[in-house]
Formats: structure tokens, sequence, C-alpha cells
């Protein structure tokens, strides 16, 4: 994006299911982990690619019992969601071969949020940033940080012992339940029984408040599981 090509675009800040918000969860990423931790449950993902942190949103399949009517009502929303139609790219032109370049912001031009009548303006009238942009920027910091650093953080926790493999059960009544499988969350046990070299390096580096925080998030399950309830109610 520039404000040359771009001076004049506004974008619309609205959720929804088109929109990619109606999932039962999304990745999230440790700098995440203070405020996602107060509403939602984070658990873990063995992927391909390696592990990956997930805020559990639903029990169905793309059921998120944090949207009604086309808003958020949970007091966070991932990074993922709240960055909209904008995304970062690398400009690889300015890489000199050692570092990978300046980290740009990019837009899908294509989607209905861009250019609607009620959005907000991407920046100023003499060329400044207008406040969503600065937004949006902060948001894709958390991404592209994220991305990078959350693979070293989450081997820390596994060479630690933390990372434990749990299928999920959950019951509503006696006839209806969910199990959600394949999962690892962070061990309380193994979080209390950490000492010594593991529990200085972890403290030194910040990341035994981040897996303290995963840990305490469990107990959200209850929360989501009270959501589903009313949602069954209202139906």
């Amino acid at each position: 994006m520039n404000n040359v090509e771009h001076a004049d675009l506004r974008v619309a800040i609205r959720p929804g299911a088109e929109y990619g918000d109606s999932v039962n969860q999304l990745p999230i990423y440790p700098s995440e982990f203070e405020e996602a931790q107060r509403s939602f449950p984070i658990v873990f993902r063995r992927e391909e690619g390696g592990i990956q942190a997930y805020a559990l949103l639903g029990l169905d399949r793309d059921e998120n019992l944090f949207l009604e009517d086309g808003r958020w009502t949970s007091d966070y929303v991932p990074a993922v969601q709240r960055r909209g139609p904008f995304s970062i790219g690398i400009d690889t032109s300015r890489s000199d071969g050692e570092s990978q370049g300046d980290p740009l912001v990019y837009i899908d031009l294509a989607d209905a949020r861009v250019g609607a009548v009620d959005g907000l303006p991407v920046f100023l009238e003499h060329g400044g940033n207008a406040p969503l942009l600065d937004h949006i920027a902060s948001v894709l910091r958390v991404l592209h940080e994220g991305v990078t650093s959350a693979p070293a953080i989450y081997a820390e926790f596994e060479d630690a012992g933390l990372l434990q493999p749990v299928d999920i059960q959950i019951s509503l009544s006696e006839e209806d339940g969910y199990e959600l499988p394949d999962l690892l969350t962070i061990d309380q046990s193994a979080l209390a029984d950490l000492s010594g070299e593991s529990l200085e390096a972890l403290h030194r580096s910040g990341l035994l408040r981040a897996a303290t925080m995963a840990a305490s998030s469990l107990g959200n399950i209850q929360y989501l599981i009270d959501r589903k309830n009313r949602k069954r109610l209202l139906a």
C-alpha cells in the first residue's frame, strides 16, 4: 500500500462469517496470550509445520460462540481476524542477501470491506497514516513477530516437558457431548514441578509467564460450555 495509489481508500471494520470469523478455533501467538486467556481456552496442535497455539471459540465445526449478530462479544479478538483485508509481506527487492528486506502492508482490493461507504480512511488528507492504518500496522506486527518467534518458544515449552497430549471430553447433558482429540496443553502439574535450570531459564526469558497464562486459560472451557448451553436454549 502507498498514500499515492490508495490516497482515498476507505475500509470498513466489519466482522462476519463471510470474512472468516465463523470458526471454532483461530491461531494465536504468545504475545496474545495475556489478553486471549481472559476469554478463551488456549490449546496447541502438532501440525506439519510445527506446533501452533489456538484459541478455542466453539465446539461444533464453523461455530464461533463469541460472534453474535455480526460482532464479536469477547473482550479480545485474535490478531489474525483483527487484520481484516490487510496482510504483511516482505519487500525482497530491498534484501541485501543477509536480511530478508522490509515488511510491507498489503491489502486485498477484492474484499467487500475495501471501498465500503461506511469505511474508515486509510490515509489522512495530506498523506499521513490514518488511525486505522496505525492500528492495522500494530496488529500485523503481532502476526509477523509471532510467526518468527513462536516456533522457538513452543520448542522451549516442549523441552521443559510442559506440553502434554490430551483429549478434552466435554459433556453438555447425558445425551450430548464433545471430544476434542489430538490437542496439547500446558500441563499444570508439570508447570508446578519445574525447578532448577528449566525454571530459571523460562523465568529469565519471560516464557514462564506465557506458559502460566496458557495453563490458566483452560478454566475458560466451562465458560465455553455455558455459552453453548445458552445457545442451545435459545435455538
